[in-house]
């Protein structure tokens, strides 16, 4: 494992230490039984659904635990292995990185979460990713409801050396994404990224204007948008699954990234998610630097929520 890999595996596991260590805070005084009786199951099961992993997690540990439950004593490393174990089966089937198939050219990837989940560096991170792998890229701000997020994006897009298209604040979205499209189909572009408006404060309003978005890009293609990702904080918590519930009648999400992972993450919401909504999760933030956006691992993952150590 190089130093880099080692980097930022070590910022995932100590942003999920707060969950990792919340589960034991749950877990103490259950260990060291020769044999686990009902109340004990039951009890191990509140304590995985206050952690965040949710019921169907929980379930799922106790059921496990249940078969063996005369052959194994109850000790932490054991019970942390165990959670491993089924959180990475969960995880797994969900593990899918974001490629681009689309034909014709461009892909167009709509991205879409609240304000503040870091929406803004995902889309320069998923560029950046893009650039690597020698697809072309470009940028459209979509989000006119804020004239921070019009000029964030034109900072990144000069950074990347890559092309925006842009408006004024306030400007029509959907108008701003047609010239998008049709710019990135003229010049041969591979990835469109469209940034969007986070706002959940007027659920109608943003489902008007996301729905005139989808309505403009159909148009153009009947495929598109090809992607629609949802960027949450993982510092929310169980918040995260509203808006995951939000988003999905709004804009008919397709997959989830997840940032954020490298502070105080409450990461068990997204084992949650997985188990709950079954959407595809394509990546994981581990920091503020351009490459810090990471393929999301399922063993990785697991592991940094139930507090075991991986391979190094």
């Amino acid at each position: 494992m190089t130093m880099t890999e080692t980097s930022w595996r070590d910022r995932l596991f100590g942003g999920l230490r707060r969950t990792s260590d919340k589960l034991g805070e749950n877990l103490n005084g259950l260990f060291g039984k020769a044999a686990l009786d009902n109340q004990t199951l039951d009890e191990i099961e509140e304590a995985l659904i206050v952690s965040d992993l949710g019921p169907a997690m929980a379930a799922r540990v106790r059921d496990r635990l249940a078969e063996g439950r005369f052959n194994k004593e109850l000790t932490e490393e054991y019970l942390r292995e165990i959670i491993a174990e089924e959180i990475e089966k969960v995880l797994a089937p969900v593990a899918r990185p974001l490629e681009i198939e689309a034909f014709p050219r461009p892909q167009v990837i709509l991205v879409i979460g609240v304000n503040g989940s870091g929406k803004t560096t995902t889309i320069a991170k998923l560029a950046h990713n893009f650039l690597e792998q020698d697809y072309g890229v470009m940028l459209a701000a979509g989000d006119t409801f804020r004239a921070a997020a019009i000029g964030q994006l034109k900072v990144w897009a000069d950074r990347l050396g890559i092309p925006i298209v842009a408006g004024k604040e306030g400007g029509d979205a959907a108008g701003i994404v047609f010239d998008a499209v049709k710019q990135a189909t003229a010049t041969g572009i591979d990835v469109l990224i469209v940034d969007t408006a986070g706002r959940l404060q007027n659920k109608t309003e943003l489902m008007d204007e996301l729905a005139k978005i989808r309505r403009i890009l159909g148009r153009l293609n009947p495929a598109s948008p090809h992607d629609v990702v949802l960027v949450l904080d993982a510092t929310t918590g169980q918040n995260a699954l509203s808006q995951i519930e939000v988003f999905k009648e709004v804009a008919h999400v397709t997959g989830l990234v997840m940032t954020k992972l490298d502070g105080t993450a409450r990461g068990g919401v997204l084992v949650a998610a997985a188990e709950k909504y079954r959407l595809p999760i394509h990546a994981i933030g581990v920091g503020e630097k351009i490459e810090d956006l990471r393929p999301f691992d399922p063993g990785d993952m697991a592991r940094a929520i139930a507090g075991t150590a991986y391979a190094r």
